[in-house]
C-alpha cells in the first residue's frame, strides 16, 4: 500500500517518535548537533565516533536535554568489523535501526596533488568513500525501510586546487548516493545526501589553524557568502532531520546542497 502522508499533520511530519537513528562521527560539529535535533524530534539515537569517550560526554549531554534514549559506542568507519559492531549493538539495544546519517569523514588537507602519498590517499578513500559504502551496505542490512543520509559537499560538483583527492571522495558520495537509491527503493529505504559549503566546526578550525597562524582572518572569510555569516553545524542538522523526516518522504537519490549560495555564483 502506498503511503499517503497528504492529510498527516505537520507535527507528525517532523516527529521522529519511535524512530532510531545512528550517527557516525557525532561526537561534535555536525554529527553532534545533528544528533541532537534528532533526539529533539524524538528519536531514540546512538552516537558513535571513532573517540568514545568524547561521544559518550556528547550523549549524556543530549540525554539530559531531550529524554530519549541515547547511546553511544565506538566506531571506526575504516573498519567493517567495528561498523558490523555497532549497526549489532544499535538493534539490540534501540531495537532497530531507521535513520543511518553517515557524517564521519576527512577534510580536505591534501594539498597539492603531486605532494599526496599513497599511503594518505588510501586512508581519505577508506574512510570517506568505503566506509560510508559500507555503513549504508550494513544499515540497509538491518532497516526494514528508513533514510540512509550521506554527507558529501558542494566539492562534490565542483572543482578545487589544492584538495583533489577530497573533491574525488566526496564526488564518490554523491554517485554512490544517487546509487544505492536506486537499489534500495525497493526496500523502501530512502538514499539521499546532504552537501554543505565551509562550516564552522572544529575539525574545520584545525584545519585551517596555519592559516590563522599566518595572519589570516579566517572568520571573516568563512563569512563572505550570499547570506553574509558562516555556516553553523545546525544549518545542517536542520536539513538532516528534514530528510530523515516525512516531510521528505518522497525524496531519494537527491543530494540537497547547503552553501549559503556559494555555488549559485
Amino acid at each position: 500500500m502506498i503511503a499517503d502522508h497528504s492529510s498527516q499533520p505537520l507535527n507528525t511530519l517532523i516527529s521522529l517518535a519511535g524512530k532510531r537513528a545512528l550517527i557516525t562521527g557525532a561526537a561534535q560539529g555536525i554529527g553532534a548537533a545533528t544528533a541532537r535535533r534528532l533526539a529533539e524530534a524524538g528519536a531514540d539515537v546512538m552516537l558513535t565516533d571513532i573517540n568514545a569517550q568524547a561521544a559518550s560526554h556528547t550523549a549524556a549531554d543530549i540525554a539530559q536535554q531531550y529524554g530519549t534514549r541515547v547511546v553511544s559506542t565506538h566506531l571506526d568507519v575504516s573498519d567493517t568489523t567495528s561498523i558490523i559492531a555497532a549497526a549489532d549493538l544499535c538493534v539490540s539495544t534501540l531495537g532497530g535501526i531507521d535513520i543511518w546519517v553517515n557524517n564521519a569523514g576527512i577534510f580536505p588537507t591534501t594539498g597539492p596533488a603531486i605532494e599526496a602519498t599513497d599511503d594518505f590517499l588510501d586512508r581519505l578513500l577508506q574512510v570517506n568513500v568505503r566506509g560510508s559504502f559500507a555503513c549504508a551496505r550494513e544499515a540497509a542490512q538491518r532497516m526494514n525501510g528508513g533514510v540512509i543520509v550521506n554527507l558529501a559537499s558542494t566539492t562534490g560538483f565542483r572543482a578545487a586546487a589544492g584538495i583533489s583527492a577530497y573533491v574525488m571522495s566526496k564526488h564518490a558520495v554523491v554517485g554512490m548516493t544517487k546509487s544505492l537509491a536506486l537499489e534500495f527503493g525497493s526496500k523502501n529505504i530512502r538514499v539521499v545526501g546532504v552537501a554543505p559549503g565551509p562550516i564552522d566546526t572544529p575539525g574545520v578550525q584545525d584545519q585551517l589553524a596555519p592559516l590563522k597562524a599566518a595572519g589570516l582572518d579566517v572568520g571573516a572569510r568563512m563569512s563572505q557568502t550570499l547570506l553574509g555569516r558562516a555556516g553553523q553545524p545546525d544549518d545542517i542538522a536542520r536539513v538532516i532531520l528534514f530528510l530523515a523526516s516525512d516531510l521528505a518522504a518522497w525524496i531519494t537519490g537527491e543530494v540537497v546542497v547547503v552553501d549559503a549560495g556559494s555555488l549559485a555564483g
